[in-house]
Parts: C-alpha cells; structure tokens; sequence
C-alpha cells in the first residue's frame, strides 16, 4: 500500500490535565498584557469622556493617578464569600483576586479640571481639552 501509515491514537487525551488548562487560563487571563475592563471615550467638543465599566468593584477599590501626561485608572478586587452548615463546614466557599489598571495619554487635557463619578459600576470621568492658542507673531526690530 503505497505510503499508507497506520492509524495510531493522539496521546493529546491521555497527557491532558484540566488543572494545568485552568492554571493557564488564569495566567491569561490576569497578564499585564490584558485588558481587563473595557472603556469608551467620547468626544464632546470641548471634552472627553471616559467611560469605564468596572462591574463589582466598590468606589474604594478604584484609584485615579495622574502624573507625567498620563492618566491611570487602577482597581483591585479581594472578595471572599463563605457559606457554613450549622455545624461550622464549609458549604461553598468562594474567592476572587485580581488587579486591573489602564493608562491614557493625556497630554492635550486639562489636568486640574478633570472630573471624576461612579455610579452602577461605571466610572465616568470628564476630561476637558486644553485651549488651542495660536502661536503669537512678534516683531523684532533690528537695532
């Protein structure tokens, strides 16, 4: 039979680890490379808005950093929920832990104007652009 092989089984099911497969995704999930939480920015003319969803997070959890032009948004998440039977055992027993931060380039806005509200889990913040000035033209006399 020209160059037919014969069929052998993937070894792929029998070195498959779900545990591994979790802990990967986890990794994925919370690099530094990741997103985290998803924002819209709108131009309004003479500002921006920006829009962060931060679902679950309390207004204690978030911070707001600016420094060298640029603007950092930062959360943290430590929630533990426990539930106990009667005799003090665990029923079900949950934690989440995670950081997320998003830097934005604010270069062409007014820093000591910037405004900031959080309601339902969605940070808004007010961003308003600097004035354009035109360069002034000066005469120089010669002497």
């Amino acid at each position: 039979m020209f160059g037919l092989t014969p069929y052998e089984r993937s070894s792929a099911l029998r070195n498959y680890d779900i545990f591994k497969e979790m802990e990967n995704l986890e990794k994925q999930f919370f690099s530094p490379g990741n997103i985290g939480f998803k924002t819209d920015i709108i131009d309004n003319g003479g500002e921006f808005v920006l829009k962060a969803d931060l679902p679950g997070f309390r207004k204690e959890d978030i911070s707001i950093d600016v420094s060298g032009g640029y603007l950092t948004i930062s959360a943290v998440r430590n929630d533990e929920k426990e539930e106990k039977n009667d005799k003090g055992e665990y029923i079900r027993r949950e934690r989440s832990y995670g950081s997320f931060s998003r830097s934005f380039d604010i270069s062409e806005i007014d820093e000591g104007a910037i405004n900031a509200s959080f309601d339902n889990g969605v940070l808004t913040l007010k961003l308003p652009k600097l004035e354009k000035r035109e360069p002034e033209q000066k005469k120089i006399e010669i002497q």
